[in-house]
């Protein structure tokens, strides 16, 4: 059993998928075929990437989630257990291959991703309950909508119940999310576009995130956070509404994808195993982390591991008013 028993740090109830990258000069139009450069397959999913950057970062971390029976699904499992993640609760499906997401990274690292779920879709509440002491054990309970919402719902509940910090990544989004996925997320992380298409409000500037984190709050979420890129990331508390502005390092991306992710799992790992640090130290430090990740191609075959990362990163101290190099 990869992980070991016993109390988790980190269980992540959600998406797998296969990462097929395309890299091309620029994102085709609708209707357009381009040459692109390179191809390159790897791991990926919002859930996956989550719980592997947590693990890297030296959390003990647990996957609840569904493959297919099928290459990808068997390789994904090895995958898991290589980065030390317990895979107790990783089923197979007979009925549906492993999801798959077909990428296109542009030149400057900007990247379009086209998801087909697969044997995401049949994740339960059912296999959430075979999972629900594990889910109960852990400091941090992370969740994102690429599995039935449903689920994902039943999942925040379950882990609220039992007293669990808990992480709603609200990706892939929509326009409409019941606000009972607000009230209960103890932090609600989302990026520029879903802020946008969830709040109706434009998010291009800092001041646009600091409206939309209010909004957010305004819906019942413990703690607000967007992310903004290379600009950073806005967040704002029910203890302190005012929202503030958390700057990021400045870097050149190489692909930025799977950025957001490294972003939420080295957050989860913060708020298991840093319990003692600010929020806002917290959000800086998982900033500073997922700008590493930009820096090379691929999803989690960017991220880095602790002991790649400097040492300051792991500090109890809070470095205010510099960035911390990598």
């Amino acid at each position: 059993m990869a992980g070991g028993g016993g109390k988790f740090d980190v269980v992540v109830v959600g998406s797998c998928m296969t990462d097929l990258v395309s890299y091309v000069p620029r994102l085709p139009k609708a209707g357009e075929t381009i040459h692109g450069t390179k191809f390159s397959m790897g791991f990926g999913g919002k859930g996956a990437n989550q719980c592997i950057m947590a693990a890297r970062l030296g959390a003990k971390t647990a996957m609840v989630a569904k493959v297919g029976d099928d290459s990808f699904g068997e390789r994904y499992i090895e995958n898991f257990k290589r980065n030390g993640v317990n895979t107790d609760h990783v089923s197979v499906a007979r009925e549906a291959s492993t999801g798959v997401a077909p990428i296109a990274v542009n030149a400057s690292g900007e990247n379009s991703i086209v998801i087909v779920s697969g044997a995401n879709d049949l994740l339960s509440e059912g296999d959430v309950k075979n999972a629900k002491s594990m889910i109960a054990s852990a400091s941090v309970c992370v969740c994102q909508l690429e599995i039935n919402p449903e689920v994902t719902h039943f999942t925040l509940s379950l882990a609220k119940k039992a007293g669990v910090q808990t992480i709603l990544n609200p990706a892939p989004a929509s326009a409409w999310l019941d606000y009972y996925y607000y009230r209960l997320s103890d932090v609600f992380c989302a990026n520029e576009s879903e802020a946008e298409l969830l709040t109706g409000l434009s998010v291009n500037t800092v001041d646009d995130a600091e409206k939309a984190v209010i909004m957010i709050l305004e819906r019942g979420a413990g703690q607000a956070v967007i992310t903004l890129g290379s600009k950073g990331s806005v967040i704002g508390t029910q203890e302190n509404p005012i929202p503030k502005h958390i700057p990021v390092t400045p870097a050149d991306p190489v692909d930025s994808t799977g950025a957001g992710d490294a972003f939420i799992g080295a957050m989860a790992f913060y708020m298991a195993k840093f319990k003692m640090l600010p929020f806002e130290e917290i959000v800086r430090r998982a900033g500073e982390i997922a700008r590493t990740s930009v820096l090379n191609p691929g999803t989690q075959s960017s991220y880095l591991s602790k002991k790649e990362l400097s040492p300051s990163l792991f500090s109890e101290l809070v470095q205010r008013g510099r960035g911390i190099s990598t």
